[in-house]
């Protein structure tokens, strides 16, 4: 089996991290692949925002600052831990460019896959990742907090670092389960 089909298999979020995160060339190493998602036209659809030490605390101010005005105390106290989970995040910022033949929602789905890869090269250079969304990646508030353009939207938080505990692996739907030829 290839290596990389093999690193595709054994993929697995890992919501315990702990210190050390990536750094260096492990880190710059990953994002270069993040920049080998398909781009048509080689727009470069997309950016990232490392986050690590202090600037964890201020992402968890943030994330505070987005709940609803109704929010209850341990809803807020959540929103600011949530940056805590692990000792480095990585946002992924879909940033269309205009352009006749290539949709922005095509431009998202690139920067997508780029999470996707750098989620891959994190695992293959020995660190966790849990790509996250919810609520915080979907705010204005957010956005705004991290300096976003209107035209960008946020396609996940990359949480990573050195796996702290080993979890039972997750079921895998069967292939048939979810694909069949077309015309039957």
């Amino acid at each position: 089996m290839d290596t990389v089909t093999e690193a595709i298999l054994n993929r697995s979020s890992e919501p315990r991290l702990k210190a050390p995160a990536p750094s260096g060339s492990a880190l710059e190493l990953a994002l270069a692949c993040a920049a080998r998602a398909p781009d048509h036209a080689l727009l470069r659809p997309w950016r990232y925002l490392v986050v690590e030490g202090e600037g964890l605390e201020e992402l968890g101010r943030l994330f505070e600052s987005s709940a609803p005005e109704d929010a209850t105390d341990a809803a807020r106290e959540k929103l600011r831990r949530m940056p805590l989970r692990a000792p480095m995040i990585i946002a992924a910022i879909a940033s269309p460019v205009p352009h006749p033949k290539v949709p922005a929602l095509e431009q998202c789905y690139s920067t997508a896959a780029g999470a996707a890869y750098l989620v891959l090269a994190l695992q293959a250079e020995g660190y966790g990742a849990m790509w996250r969304t919810g609520s915080v990646a979907e705010s204005p508030v957010v956005a705004r907090g991290l300096g976003l353009a209107e035209h960008e939207t946020i396609v996940g938080f990359i949480y990573t670092g050195t796996v702290a505990d080993d979890k039972p692996a997750v079921p895998r739907p069967g292939v048939s389960e979810f694909s069949s030829r077309w015309p039957a």
